[in-house]
């Protein structure tokens, strides 16, 4: 049983092949089935758009809210994984502790993706590189690139620099000291091909890069860090100076919602170098693509 918790779960080989189907008119896979999208935590791009990658594939999407499973409250996760199987073609959880997700796949028929955790965000870098990759000429027009990711380094951060590293793009990043990968995470990003290029300063991380990335500075689960957050991140907004140290035609993206006059600048992501809109279009797209693969390969 192939599941998605991160991008390495797929080969390069598989990757683009992901990265294809998202492109295409597929199959209707899921034409009679159900797909279980259980939320630990809210999002507006993530529901949307799985709902919607379900409906194109033919199914039937059933969102969960929090409250009406607990997961290990109400009931074990096991317990769910194994009635929600039951149920659907497909199970998909955007979770705080990503070792629910682990726990689901133990246990389920069927596959489980990772729409979120603490660990990982696949299914937000997939939508990352298919922005790239329509604005570079196609998937094979990724190698040689080079990404620049300016914040946190955060799940959303690890899976991009795990795509990069698959797919022979650069990864920069900039980061200030306590905010850093962990060694588990910069072993796992090394493990999949990705020469880590680390920096201090943002300028330093961006130069010559093709492609610049953010996200917020206190993601669901540290709002208690917030303010401390704020201090530490001050002079990581990505705003048009950061951008003008990019290559002149570089794009900024943004897995959003993004607060402006934090980590980015109104002028920077409402400017004409911003793609933050067709990748949020995006994320539509590679969840279809996503579990027409997984579909297809069971």
């Amino acid at each position: 049983m192939r599941h998605l918790f991160e991008i390495d779960d797929l080969t390069t080989d598989e990757l683009k092949d992901v990265l294809r189907l998202s492109t295409l008119s597929v199959p209707r896979v899921l034409d009679g089935k159900g797909v279980a999208l259980l939320f630990e935590k809210p999002s507006a791009r993530t529901r949307n758009s799985m709902e919607m990658a379900v409906v194109q594939l033919g199914g039937h999407p059933l969102t969960i809210r929090p409250d009406e499973v607990g997961l290990d409250v109400r009931e074990t996760t096991e317990d769910v994984a194994r009635t929600l199987a039951g149920y659907h073609a497909i199970i998909a959880a955007r979770v705080f502790d990503h070792t629910k997700l682990e726990r689901m796949a133990a246990v389920s028929d069927v596959p489980v993706i990772n729409m979120l955790s603490d660990k990982a965000h696949p299914l937000q870098a997939l939508a990352d590189v298919l922005t790239m990759a329509s604005e570079w000429g196609g998937i094979e027009g990724l190698a040689g690139k080079k990404v620049a990711f300016v914040g946190d380094a955060n799940n959303v951060a690890r899976s991009l620099a795990i795509s990069c590293g698959l797919l022979k793009m650069q990864f920069s990043y900039a980061t200030p000291l306590g905010y850093d990968f962990d060694q588990d995470d910069k072993q796992r990003i090394l493990n999949a091909g990705c020469q880590l290029e680390h920096h201090e300063d943002p300028f330093a991380a961006v130069a010559n890069a093709d492609a610049v990335v953010t996200d917020v500075w206190t993601s669901m689960g540290d709002e208690h860090e917030a303010d401390i957050r704020r201090s530490a991140f001050a002079a990581y907004t990505v705003d048009s100076e950061v951008m003008a140290a990019a290559k002149p035609n570089a794009i900024f993206l943004h897995c959003l919602p993004a607060h402006r006059g934090e980590e980015v600048s109104a002028a920077v992501i409402d400017g004409p170098q911003s793609r933050v809109w067709p990748e949020a279009e995006n994320r539509m797209h590679t969840a279809r693509g996503v579990m027409a693969w997984l579909m297809e390969n069971q």
